[in-house]
């Protein structure tokens, strides 16, 4: 099924990407040219930490293109529950409308970490805080395009990546080809799942565009790039390749793994991020808290 990407004008969407140079996260708007229906994928909410403030430029600028633009917004997609930046979801649904989805495999996360934070009976681990959940090889119209799901598991347990038309939206699981790929020792991640997941997503047809989540340019490259092809990564991933055996990349990425820090945004962004983007509910004295775990990750 996935092997049956069709290219040409009619079935390649318009895809404009923002790139949040703080959290290095590449947000998107891709639209159906026929039909002006849009959706939004991997949002970001400005946060400092330092302040524990949110803010909404970035994701006003994405907004702002969508109204100048004339489109209607049918979805607003995660490809999973993000570890280093906080979603805008609720925020972007709230001014355009639209259904927050991620896939199913979100229970997962919400049961891990839902116990990581100590989350008591009043959150809910069933996926209600989003519009839908949606399973490998699920389809999603919008307009006269259709999004596909594939389940690509190993960064997480949750991870989805998107085809819409000539075009995939991978979230982690592969980053520029002279960056590689994602790291897989977040709870629930597994290097050789995640192997997989990557080759299926190569069997996509060559000229596949693939936007990428994130880009933290490689050595010696000077400027942030997003947007790649199947064959690209095919012939030139650093770290995943044809040729490269799923055993080899099993031992790569563990030994590398084992040499990253956590995400400095790890906490907070899990904490908003399984729960849709939606913020904590305010305690009796009308605040909003996020918990920090000593000594769990």
């Amino acid at each position: 099924m996935i092997g049956q990407v069709i290219s040409g004008e009619a079935t390649a969407p318009i895809v404009r990407g923002f790139f949040h140079e703080p959290t290095f996260t590449a947000s998107y708007v891709v639209h159906d040219r026929a039909t002006s229906r849009a959706a939004i994928i991997d949002s970001v909410l400005d946060f400092d930490q330092a302040s524990g403030r949110t803010s909404s430029a970035f994701a006003d600028a994405m907004i702002d293109y969508i109204r100048d633009a004339g489109l209607g917004v049918e979805f607003i997609l995660e490809t999973h529950a993000h570890a280093d930046h906080l979603s805008a979801a609720p925020y972007m649904q709230e001014q355009l409308g639209g259904e927050i989805v991620i896939g199913h495999e979100i229970l997962t996360v919400q049961e891990v970490f839902g116990k990581v934070f100590n989350e008591g009976t009043s959150f809910a681990r069933d996926g209600s805080q989003f519009d839908r959940l949606i399973s490998d090889g699920e389809q999603l119209q919008l307009g006269e395009l259709e999004i596909l799901a594939l389940h690509v598991p190993g960064h997480t347990p949750a991870d989805l990546a998107y085809v819409i038309g000539d075009a995939v939206f991978v979230g982690d699981t592969m980053f520029m080809p002279d960056y590689g790929t994602a790291r897989a020792d977040f709870p629930g991640g597994d290097a050789r799942t995640l192997f997989r997941s990557i080759r299926r997503l190569m069997a996509l047809p060559d000229a596949t565009r693939v936007f990428l989540c994130h880009d933290y340019k490689a050595p010696g490259r000077e400027d942030f790039v997003w947007e790649t092809t199947v064959g690209k990564q095919r012939e030139e991933n650093v770290h995943a390749h044809d040729g490269i055996s799923e055993d080899d990349f099993v031992a790569m990425r563990t030994a590398r793994d084992k040499t990253l820090g956590m995400p400095k945004l790890i906490l907070p962004s899990i904490q908003i991020n399984m729960r849709a983007g939606h913020l904590p509910e305010p305690e009796p004295n009308g605040t909003r808290y996020l918990k920090l775990p000593l000594n769990s990750l």
